[in-house]
């Protein structure tokens, strides 16, 4: 018989601790992307800006970081122009490719 574990026993899952580098950063997000949830890319691109320093991700974006921790929560729904923003500050860009390849 197996045991049983309980959710609430579960340690907490933090993306931000493993987004290292660039490579981790581009992989985390273009997985996000082909989710096509505008609120999991919200939330997504708070994990990089938290693993970057919210605080200086907020000061290269030019957005307040009351503005920044409102536009990237969970299940929020930043503007393009927000996310532009936060892309750039981080380093990132998004990018289309076809369907089908």
């Amino acid at each position: 018989m197996t045991e049983r574990i309980k959710i609430s026993e579960l340690p907490d899952f933090d993306p931000a601790e493993y987004l290292r580098d660039e490579g981790d950063v581009a992989a985390y997000l273009t997985a996000i992307l082909e989710e096509n949830d505008p609120a999991l890319l919200a939330a997504a691109l708070g994990d990089v800006a938290r693993a970057r320093g919210m605080t200086e991700i907020a000061k290269t974006s030019g957005l307040s970081r009351e503005a920044l921790y409102k536009s990237l929560r969970p299940n929020a729904h930043p503007r393009f122009e927000t996310v532009a923003k936060v892309c750039s500050a981080l380093g990132v860009k998004l990018v289309a490719l076809p369907m089908h390849t």
